[in-house]
């Protein structure tokens, strides 16, 4: 029974959704469309994506030490004027000189930005608030919008199963219009009766990363982290030498503690099984599957020291942006587990 599970958990539909919720398929908690992720941007001004963190920010302290933020570039060594910061005295070369100098650097303009977002067939799956489709497409937007508000450049990555859209980051609202318009379509195409494909591997969405965001790139991965492959980690760590990455994993309140008294039909298109909780071997399997997920993430969050935004599919995106960049008080979720932070 298991195996099934693990099979149909990849590509589920929306059968999982409470039954009035399936009633409507315009429901933005199924799907979004261009006009619904446009009307983030107002929301979007409220959140900071980049240094400086307030101190309740997941991004803040030790996780965000490697974060480089906009980098400086060395323009001259002069002597000291009256009005320099004593603070960019070289000491070195004032006392082999025996005269004051200074270090003159100039900030970087502008600090480029990749949103990769995952709306394959195994995002289309929600049990309370919203699919993890339409939770990842929100939180995208509402990135975008606020690195675009902040002057950076932002571009993004949509992943469906049959492809990798790639939009090299830009500082203008016509492209981020564009790169919403590709995220809606693809998230809109998600359908209970949508052929099944073979799914998009991270590998494939890291190597298109990697081509992107050579260097000094604040890169944004929101997805469930379906299909790791042979290459995840490698490609993820070499992203990260030269990139800030932060891991976004979106995950239902299932994937956290599976109810014990779930009884629900699943299907992948082709095939159609009922899924008991009520069963502890069938329960017992899903609380390892989904233990092992969570334990990939947290191993790369503790070998390479990536932040870790967990969002769920329980409530709204926003709130949930808030509490991790500390804009707003905590509140706990029940049967949430804590994103891994120690």
């Amino acid at each position: 029974m298991f195996k099934l599970y693990q099979h149909f958990r990849n590509r589920a539909r929306a059968d999982t959704l409470p039954r009035q919720v399936q009633s409507t398929e315009q429901d933005s908690r199924i799907h979004v469309d261009l006009a619904h992720l446009q009307s983030l941007e107002a929301s979007a001004r409220q959140l900071q994506l980049l240094p400086r963190q307030k101190a309740r920010s997941v991004l803040s302290g030790r996780h965000v030490s490697s974060l480089r933020g906009r980098g400086l570039n060395f323009e001259e060594l002069r002597e000291y004027l009256p009005t320099d910061d004593v603070r960019a005295i070289d000491w070195k070369v004032t006392a082999r000189t025996g005269e004051p100098h200074v270090r003159v650097y100039s900030e970087e303009r502008d600090r480029p930005a990749l949103i990769v977002v995952d709306q394959r067939m195994s995002m289309f799956f929600g049990t309370r608030h919203a699919m993890k489709s339409v939770t990842a497409a929100e939180a995208a937007a509402l990135a975008a919008f606020a690195i675009l508000e902040q002057d950076d450049r932002v571009g993004g990555i949509v992943v469906t199963d049959t492809a990798v859209l790639c939009q090299r980051p830009q500082r203008n609202r016509r492209a981020l219009t564009r790169l919403l318009t590709e995220l809606a379509r693809a998230n809109q195409a998600l359908h209970a009766d949508a052929p099944v494909a073979e799914p998009t591997s991270l590998d494939q969405v890291l190597q298109a990363v990697a081509n992107i965001a050579r260097r000094d790139h604040l890169v944004l991965l929101i997805s469930d982290f379906d299909v790791v492959g042979p290459a995840t980690e490698r490609l993820l760590s070499g992203i990260a030498r030269h990139n800030d990455v932060i891991l976004v994993p979106v995950v239902d309140p299932t994937g956290e503690a599976v109810p014990r008294t779930l009884v629900s039909a699943i299907s992948d298109g082709d095939q159609q099984a009922t899924l008991d909780t009520r069963s502890a071997d069938t329960s017992a399997a899903m609380d390892q599957f989904n233990r092992q997920r969570r334990q990939v993430i947290h191993d790369w969050h503790l070998r390479y020291g990536l932040p870790v935004a967990q969002l769920s599919t329980g409530e709204d995106t926003l709130p949930q942006l808030q509490r991790l960049l500390g804009l707003m008080p905590h509140r706990a979720r029940p049967g949430q587990e804590r994103s891994a932070q120690d």
